[in-house]
């Protein structure tokens, strides 16, 4: 079984970065892919971004394209988020998770009943 813990969360202004981090244990080689997603009180999860674990194609949501960044080590089973130019709407709790999709295409890949695999969060907060 994997396990995923987050860790880089915290406040920001607008305008400014974050970074978060994964650190995957256990079997991760089950699965194919990883991605973040973010919920945000009083509305439903959301994929941000994601990447297949073998090839490293990385697939975004609308709404974070160009400003933030999925990428892996593989050395350390580490996933990480960068984060930029964020903005008060990007406030939400962000998760790490694993799965292994069947399907390969969009929105499918963002969809966050695709992954099977869950940490615990890390919350973000971005003021105006």
């Amino acid at each position: 079984q994997v396990q995923l813990v987050e860790s880089g969360g915290g406040s920001v202004q607008a305008g400014g970065s974050l970074r978060l981090s994964c650190a995957a244990s256990g079997r991760t080689y089950s699965s194919n892919f990883m991605g973040w997603f973010r919920q945000a009180p009083g509305k439903e999860r959301e994929g941000v971004a994601a990447i297949d674990t073998g090839g490293g194609t990385t697939y975004y949501a609308d709404s974070v394209k160009g400003r933030f960044t999925i990428s892996q080590d593989n050395a350390k089973n580490i996933l990480y988020l960068e984060m930029n130019s964020l903005k008060p709407e990007d406030t939400a709790m962000y998760y790490c998770a694993a799965g292994k999709l069947r399907f390969w295409n969009m929105p499918t890949i963002l969809a966050p009943y695709e992954y099977n695999i869950w940490g615990q969060g890390t919350q973000v907060t971005v003021s105006s």
